[in-house]
């Protein structure tokens, strides 16, 4: 039983979403409905705690690997498995939803099965694309991501939705769409060089006679498709219409998960698959980055609305990731910037998240996010004040807290790659503090003057179920870094070292040794 379990765990938590969502969809009643999903993704986050724990954090190969053949003379194949690089937003994801789902359990949401279903179906893409390491399955969960946000949005959406969904989605689709161009041409560039066709990402590592143009120019069209998820300046002006348009469940899920799609694309995909290109784009990555970091950073100082300055922060955080994955220092990449953007992801799905959810929960009360509205509700709500404030100090970095050593690593890698850019990025860092410590300022500080503000109820029960495992998270991020960045540490390693001819092994926790996958015409089937 054991050994099945860990030979279909990679499975199991891709799709035991997606049957739970079918069962929550059709119960007879909205409570069983509830049940249903809340239980279905608790089993499929400790699903996720069996790939933590068993997990080789000294192995750069790739784990709990399943391969099977599909369309054997097409060369696709369903492979999936887990490494350093996706193993920690596996589990953030893991852990988000059943998080989203507790908050809605006294939610005055309509049509709530559908909702919950919908979330359910978009863990299953989430999840999916992380650890799918075949083009075609790949590019099936990127789109499948797509389907229930633009629900989520569009039907449970604000007053300005079908302009944020519409926004979204052709941006989204656009992307997409050059993505699959540039995947049919590479799996045309391996089948001459290699000759056999296949759509397996550790094939496709294999391509050594790509000319600088070629790659140029899917590098590009890669990269826009994940710039435009992440998003990237200039192209971020989908974000902040769907984060004000969205529920909170859908903010969440937004910032915490699906932004990281694309900074996740740039290392698996754009950097290994395209080195030569990567070394000409990176200083134009780079400058992109700096800017949407500082523009970000104004934009959201500009904010009267709490929930846009929260989505504008997203802007500048993931700028950071951005330059951090492609700093080049004599040939390879920064280990230490890209360890501080894989551990910027993961604090900023926890933070942000958790700003989020809070900033739902005033507007719940209020019926308002407009900062001018608020003010001395510590008084009243000392619960929501200390997540608040964790969460804020997360967000900008304060030493003790995730946010710091993500930042740090960054910054450390970007000062070796070029001082200049250094102190420009180093403008968020300042930037960041004045706008989010203006947030809690206006909230929870000065008169509690509004008869509205003084009929505050404090955060219940259940809102506390959710907030304080986050709150907490952001404190041993800052507190533990080691505990979680051990599981990364080959992987990004091997990233670092190798990205000018990247292979990725295979490691099968049962008998075999670690090796590699054979090309499509020769795929063992397990």
């Amino acid at each position: 039983m054991f050994a099945w379990i860990n030979s279909s765990i990679v499975s199991i938590i891709i799709f035991l979403p997606l049957i739970v969502a079918v069962l929550a969809l059709f119960s007879p009643s909205v409570r069983l409905s509830k049940w249903i999903a809340l239980g279905g993704s608790l089993v499929t986050f400790i699903a996720s705690l069996h790939i933590w724990f068993h997990f080789d954090a000294k192995s750069s190969a790739l784990q709990f690997v399943e391969v099977y053949d599909w369309l054997p003379s097409m060369g696709i194949k369903y492979l999936v498995g887990v490494d350093g690089l996706n193993l920690l937003l596996v589990m953030l994801t893991s852990f988000l939803t059943p998080c989203v789902l507790v908050s809605l359990w006294e939610s005055k949401v309509t049509y709530i099965k559908p909702f919950l279903s919908l979330l359910l179906v978009l863990e299953t893409g989430m999840i999916g694309a992380l650890v799918a390491f075949d083009l075609v399955f790949f590019y099936v969960f990127w789109e499948v991501m797509l389907i229930p946000m633009y629900f989520i949005i569009g039907i449970w959406g604000g007053s300005n939705k079908i302009y944020a969904t519409t926004k979204f989605v052709l941006y989204t689709v656009f992307g997409s769409l050059l993505m699959l161009v540039a995947a049919i041409v590479l799996y045309l560039v391996h089948y001459e060089e290699h000759g056999f066709y296949s759509t397996s990402l550790l094939d496709l590592y294999k391509i050594t006679q790509m000319g600088l143009s070629t790659q140029s120019y899917l590098f590009l069209a890669f990269s826009l498709a994940f710039a435009i998820k992440v998003p990237l300046w200039p192209f971020h002006t989908w974000l902040p219409h769907a984060h004000t348009e969205a529920p909170t469940s859908g903010s969440v899920i937004l910032a915490g998960i699906l932004l990281k799609m694309g900074t996740y694309g740039f290392l698996r995909f754009a950097l290994p698959l395209f080195p030569d290109a990567l070394v000409r784009y990176s200083p134009l990555l780079m400058t992109l980055g700096i800017v949407g970091i500082v523009y970000g950073a104004l934009m959201a100082w500009m904010q009267k609305d709490a929930k846009r300055l929260v989505a504008y922060s997203s802007v500048s955080h993931l700028g950071f990731v951005v330059i951090g994955s492609v700093v080049i220092l004599n040939g390879k990449l920064s280990e230490e910037a890209l360890t501080g953007a894989l551990y910027q992801m993961i604090n900023h799905g926890i933070s942000t998240g958790a700003l989020f959810f809070l900033v739902g929960m005033i507007y719940e009360r209020r019926h308002t996010r407009i900062l001018s509205e608020f003010g001395g509700i510590s008084a009243v709500m000392p619960w929501f004040a200390v997540c608040l404030m964790v969460a804020t100090l997360g967000s900008v970095g304060l030493p003790g807290t995730g946010g710091f050593v993500g930042e740090f690593l960054i910054l450390l890698g970007v000062f070796k790659f070029s001082p200049l850019a250094g102190i420009l990025a180093s403008t968020g860092v300042v930037l960041g503090a004045i706008y989010m410590l203006n947030l809690c300022l206006s909230i929870l500080f000065g008169p509690l003057d509004k008869e509205e503000n003084k009929k505050l109820t404090d955060m219940t029960f259940l809102e506390k179920t959710y907030m304080v495992p986050l709150s907490v998270l952001v404190i041993l991020m800052g507190v533990f870094p080691n505990f979680f960045l051990d599981k990364t540490r080959a992987s990004l390693h091997h990233l670092a070292e190798h990205v000018s001819e990247y292979r990725l092994m295979v490691s099968h926790h049962d008998s075999e040794p670690v090796h590699e996958v054979a090309g499509a015409s020769d795929t063992k089937n397990k």
